[in-house]
């Protein structure tokens, strides 16, 4: 074997996890010795925000890269499989921060639900296939039914289905379920002793992150409850931003997550919200999920012909396929539409404020809400980034190297020795045009070529 894997190897046998926001014990990363696969020949874009490697070679062994470097200097073993990636760019999987798996994307959600709420495995099956298959190799599904989403997150696990790696929030914690048929993915709490008691159940069944919305209508022992013992088990708390009051309350209360850029009212971010957001900065974490609207816009006056792609229908049955897509026949008398007149014009300065305070921006899409496909919504919101002003190489990261450290994972969402096997390869720059995305030519998950 050659002197650079050798080395290699021995940096990644000593690689340690970094802490996530809530303080963590590092991991030490078993790398397996003999080479396994090794993609070859194309522009590597490692993730860390540093210059391309030209003619690069990742190699793998077993689950996880043993050696990251130009062909001159890795040498790929005899027998390796090899995967061609000359003309392409190299770079980490993709993770997309906010999805909802049980949904995909019909546009009347009481309706889906009763046609299809005792299916959420199956349907979860889908969305986690369609996923996979865009590139998305790490996903955080944030808001849905619990037992469902811990066997669906087992099930990627062990092999059983393909999808991305899931971290899950299971159901949101609010004053009460809107509905009562939400009550599966919604649940209510009364008073400080019920929060404790509804977060310690969520973490016991192995949730990764807790998710709070409306906290500005629960109280102040209410939320304190629920943070303090989520941060008593190493678990991050992400909560809804639609609401100014939304924002103090997490702040106030340590959140480490906020969601959501467009929905709220106001035209922009009070002062205080900005200063306060500013005094924790690299500490918190956003997610802006600023495509949803624009593409449902697009798809409604724009261009209605997206709804007739088949690309999006992937591994559904066509009964199924055909009640999305006959939700979506009329996009203008839909609920969110209403939104757009008030909501779109003041996303950019919202989205821009965010930036402004030093958060760290993390890529979701909210996808699988009425036509926010999984097949397409990830490569969309980096786009969309792209088009209001943020560098490529920052929307990049957004997508593989932030994420990694907010679950304090320093073995996701890069390419280095010791690192996770997720990789992806496209045909072109995504540096010069994020919508190469569009298409992953390329897709290994932990080593397996998925595609």
């Amino acid at each position: 074997m050659a002197v650079a894997i050798r080395r290699a190897l021995r940096v990644a046998a000593l690689a340690p996890a970094l802490l996530s926001p809530i303080a963590m014990p590092a991991a030490a990363v078993a790398v397996q010795e003999r080479p396994t696969l090794a993609l070859v020949g194309g522009r590597i874009l490692d993730g860390f925000g540093g210059p391309a490697i030209e003619n690069g070679v990742v190699l793998v062994a077993g689950e996880r890269i043993v050696a990251v470097g130009p062909a001159a200097e890795v040498a790929v073993p005899d027998g390796v499989r090899v995967v061609d990636t000359n003309g392409m760019t190299v770079l980490p999987g993709l993770c997309d921060m906010h999805v909802h798996l049980q949904l995909l994307g019909h546009g009347d959600y009481e309706r889906w639900d009763e046609l299809y709420g005792d299916r959420n495995e199956e349907i979860m099956a889908i969305a986690a296939r369609q996923l996979l298959e865009a590139g998305v190799t790490c996903a955080r599904d944030l808001g849905g039914p619990l037992d469902e989403l811990v066997a669906t997150k087992q099930r990627i696990a062990d092999g059983t289905i393909p999808g991305p790696r899931l971290f899950i929030s299971g159901p949101f914690l609010q004053r009460a379920p809107y509905e009562p048929w939400q009550a599966d993915y919604r649940w209510g709490v009364n008073g400080a002793d019920d929060a404790r008691a509804k977060t310690t159940r969520l973490i016991d069944a192995g949730v990764d992150v807790i998710k709070l919305i409306d906290q500005d209508q629960l109280t102040s022992e209410e939320v304190a409850a629920i943070v303090e013992t989520a941060h008593a088990a190493g678990t991050p708390v992400v909560a809804h931003a639609h609401r100014m009051d939304e924002i103090r309350v997490g702040i106030a209360h340590g959140v480490d997550n906020f969601e959501h850029t467009g929905l709220g009212t106001a035209p922009g971010y009070a002062d205080d919200v900005l200063e306060a957001l500013g005094e924790r900065n690299t500490g918190i974490f956003w997610t802006p999920t600023i495509s949803p609207l624009y593409l449902l816009r697009y798809t409604g006056e724009a261009f209605p012909e997206r709804l007739d792609d088949p690309a999006w229908r992937a591994h559904m049955p066509v009964d199924m396929a055909d009640e999305i897509r006959a939700s979506l026949e009329h996009i203008p008398r839909l609920p969110y539409y209403a939104l757009f007149p008030s909501r779109i014009p003041i996303l950019p300065r919202k989205f821009e404020q965010i930036r402004s305070t030093g958060a760290r921006l993390l890529i979701g899409t909210d996808s699988g809400i009425p036509a926010t496909f999984h097949t397409d919504s990830t490569w969309r919101e980096m786009v969309k980034w792209v088009e209001l002003g943020v560098s490529p190489m920052e929307v990049i990261q957004a997508a593989t190297l932030w994420p990694g450290r907010f679950f304090g994972r320093d073995d996701l969402g890069n390419l280095k020795p010791g690192a996770l096997a997720d990789v992806i390869a496209v045909r072109g720059d995504p540096l010069t045009d994020m919508g190469v995305l569009r298409r992953v030519d390329v897709v290994v998950k932990g080593g397996v070529v998925v595609r």
